[in-house]
């Protein structure tokens, strides 16, 4: 019994010591000096991260990357997205394709023409391929928002989603629809050389045109593909140099990205189609590790 009295004593003595008047062991003297250096270690601590990050802000702009050499530009994407780069569907069953309709027609919604109204904000950039469209230098200090060029979602033609409610994937003719990703500054440049141009396109180059092509990914295919159609600005013949450069979400809010609709009109039916689609230009590379760098291939199968 007196052993645990000691204990006890010893423990209680230990919480608070009324003799020295001590707190854990500490006087409150000492316990000022440990809170008030932790209270000052933790602050410079704190005071170094804030400041690090402040002197990094500083180097940062609002309107422009201050680095753009991560990924290599520019990324050429389809709507509808497809899973695994996979497109298949029945033309006999309206639900097997409703979600491809869905999203192209979500995604054109902003390309309707009661959207680009506004005068302060869009302006008419010409129905042929013209020259880049200088909107003043890319600074810091400038806060004037860009016009956006009109895209008009009828040059889409029977891909528009206007007189086709379906984008032909009732008659077996789907629509893709493709674009260049968009990147602040980014001047892409056409190709300075018909030789670089598979031959379907040489006798059709212009010097103010990022050109787009398609063809069957696999030689088995060959044959196989049909016809595929193009629509969109010049003929959809590929990406006019007058809606580039973009200049970022704030000052350029309104940008309209040029869209081609492809449409392949006499695909194989009940059979694995691969299709490789490239855009061509002096600055527009291609890796094996990217299948969205300055190209993109997809699988179709269309059923019946």
């Amino acid at each position: 019994m007196s052993g645990n009295k000691d204990s006890d004593g010893g423990w209680r003595s230990f919480l608070w010591n009324s003799e020295k008047k001590e707190f854990l062991g500490r006087t409150g003297g000492s316990w000022f000096k440990i809170f008030l250096f932790y209270v000052i270690f933790y602050g410079c601590l704190a005071g170094i991260f804030v400041g690090t990050i402040q002197a990094m802000l500083l180097t940062l702009s609002n309107y422009k990357p201050t680095y753009q050499d991560r990924v290599a530009p520019p990324g050429l994407s389809h709507t509808p997205c497809s899973e695994k780069s996979e497109i298949s569907f029945n033309k006999s069953d309206p639900k097997s394709y409703d979600k491809y309709v869905v999203s192209m027609k979500k995604f054109l919604d902003k390309y309707n023409d009661t959207e680009q109204g506004d005068i302060k904000k869009f302006e008419d950039c010409g129905d042929d391929a013209r020259p880049y469209k200088d909107r003043g230098n890319l600074l810091d200090n400038e806060k004037e928002k860009r016009k956006a060029c009109r895209f008009f979602r009828s040059w889409l033609d029977t891909c528009s989603g206007e007189s086709n409610n379906d984008f032909g994937f009732p008659e077996g003719k789907p629509c893709l629809i493709v674009k260049l990703n968009r990147i602040v500054n980014f001047r892409p440049k056409a190709p300075s050389s018909n030789q670089t141009l598979p031959e379907a396109l040489q006798a059709k180059s212009n010097p103010n045109l990022i050109p787009i092509y398609c063809k069957n990914k696999k030689d088995e295919d060959e044959g196989k593909i049909g016809e595929i159609k193009y629509f969109g600005h010049s003929n959809g013949a590929g990406f006019p140099l007058q809606y580039y450069p973009y200049y970022g979400k704030l000052l350029h809010p309104d940008y309209l990205q040029p869209l081609v609709a492809i449409q392949f009109t006499n695909l194989t039916l009940n059979t694995e189609l691969r299709i490789e689609c490239k855009v061509y230009g002096d600055n527009i590379k291609y890796s094996e590790k990217d299948r969205y760098q300055g190209r993109f291939d997809v699988k179709i199968t269309v059923t019946s």
